[in-house]
C-alpha cells in the first residue's frame, strides 16, 4: 500500500532539510493520492523538474514513488512554471514542491517509502 501523499511530502521536505537544502510546499493537492511535482533550483537562473513516472516504469513496486526528470525546452524557471501550468490544467489535484539547493540535488532517491 502507498503512503498518503498528504504524508509522504512533509516527510520529504524534512529529507531535504536534514540534507541542507530549503523546500517548501507550494501548492497542496488531493491528500490521499496527488501527484507530486519537485521544481528544482540550484539558484543560478536554471532549474529542473521531476515528476511522477509512469507506473509502466514502477514495474512490481507498486507502492513506491518513483520519479523521472521532465524534459523542458530549457533549463529556466519559465519553462518549468509553463509546464507546471499545463500540468496543473490536466490534474488540479497535484502537488507541487519547490527545493532550493545550490548543488541541484533533488532527494527523491533518498525519500523512498
Amino acid at each position: 500500500m502507498r503512503l498518503r501523499t498528504d504524508f509522504w511530502v512533509p516527510a520529504y521536505i524534512r529529507r531535504c532539510s536534514v540534507e541542507g537544502a530549503y523546500a517548501v510546499l507550494r501548492r497542496r493537492g488531493a491528500a490521499e493520492a496527488g501527484a507530486v511535482f519537485v521544481k528544482i533550483d540550484p539558484l543560478d537562473g536554471t532549474c529542473a523538474l521531476y515528476g511522477p513516472a509512469p507506473q509502466s516504469l514502477t514495474g512490481d513496486q507498486p507502492e513506491e514513488r518513483f520519479f523521472l526528470q521532465i524534459p523542458l525546452s530549457e533549463a529556466s524557471r519559465l519553462a518549468a512554471e509553463e509546464k507546471l501550468r499545463r500540468e496543473i490544467a490536466f490534474d488540479p489535484d497535484l502537488w507541487i514542491v519547490e527545493v532550493e539547493d545550490r548543488e541541484g540535488r533533488h532527494f527523491l532517491d533518498l525519500a523512498k517509502e
